[in-house]
């Protein structure tokens, strides 16, 4: 459906996206991620057509947008983060302009969206007296208007309460099933609620693309195992640990501090072993902590979050446009 070759935008002598490349298929809901300054607002305006790209080719549906702007751009439904709306104007009659400038009948698909949209109570009020979630929901409702296949939203919960978010997030999750979607989100865990992939971008370069669900495995593929033991301390744990796994430079142990002494124990200790990649062994750690004679009280599995995977893509090769 949307196929971005080698796409690069200058801004004078300022490379805001450098030399990117994607596919996504009919039907994916993707979130494009990256920090402030990354290039994904740059990277959707062109895909949009809105901004032209200097070099490097987009096609939608096969069809080249530069080549024929009108035809692609009629299979994308796109809502900027702040969505541009006629704030004098009433929701119905806003909706009934945008239908008309389409050139599609007002009298079926402004109840329709109304409906879609959940705007039934705001129709007869002006734009300008509506709440952020709602004219989120006007902006969305303007993006459908056309029916398209393909559905663009930069930022679409900015500045909502977590009520409007969460309305807005079952609005988007019901549209895509019909629909390919593509969504710009600082929210992380909104894009582990949405979408079937991500792509994260930094520096204007592509750092990642996967699936949501592979995104931790491939790019961080770590986790950390935390332990707390009676009868030995933290050094005599974390000693004990660091000779077990020794010659493995895919697993370093560390003392750490436990919180208070465990019940009916003289000396208690704690300790956090890294581990990189999938190896399982914690039950390796409970054997070798009942062999030493001492009581395993805790053993906890944290594995790495999608932020810590976002800092670790994004750190170290920077901000840019």
């Amino acid at each position: 459906m949307i196929e971005v070759e080698h796409l690069s935008r200058y801004f004078g002598s300022f490379r805001a996206v450098d030399d990117i490349q994607f596919s996504i298929k009919t039907g994916e809901i993707v979130g494009l991620l990256g920090p402030n300054g990354a290039g994904k607002t740059t990277t959707m305006r062109m895909i949009t057509g809105f901004l032209t790209q200097t070099s490097g080719k987009i096609s939608i549906d096969g069809k080249d947008i530069s080549e024929n702007p009108v035809e692609a751009k009629r299979k994308i439904g796109y809502m900027p983060e702040s969505a541009p709306l006629y704030s004098d104007m009433i929701v119905r009659d806003y909706l009934k302009y945008v239908a008309e400038m389409q050139q599609v009948d007002p009298e079926e698909k402004v109840p329709y969206l109304c409906d879609v949209c959940g705007l039934k109570e705001v129709m007869h009020k002006n734009i300008g007296e509506l709440s952020r979630g709602y004219r989120q929901r006007v902006g969305l409702a303007h993006a459908l208007m056309n029916d398209p296949e393909i559905l663009i939203l930069d930022e679409p919960t900015s500045g909502l309460d977590p009520n409007q978010i969460s309305d807005v997030r079952h609005l988007i999750k019901e549209i895509g099933r019909t629909r390919t979607v593509i969504i710009s989100t600082h929210i992380l865990g909104e894009v582990e609620m949405l979408c079937d992939r991500i792509i994260i971008i930094s520096k204007g370069k592509i750092v990642a693309d996967s699936p949501t669900s592979e995104l931790r495995t491939r790019y961080g593929n770590s986790a950390v195992i935390n332990i707390t033991a009676g009868g030995c301390s933290s050094q005599e744990l974390a000693a004990k640990l660091t000779e077990l796994f020794s010659g493995k430079k895919n697993i370093t142990v560390t003392p750490a501090t436990c919180a208070e002494l465990l019940k009916n124990e003289e000396k208690s200790g704690a300790a956090a072993v890294a581990v990189t990649g999938e190896e399982e062994i914690r039950p390796v750690i409970a054997n070798e902590i009942i062999k030493a004679g001492w009581k395993l009280y805790t053993i906890k599995l944290e594995t790495n979050s999608l932020e810590d995977v976002f800092r670790s893509l994004t750190t170290d090769t920077g901000d840019a446009a």
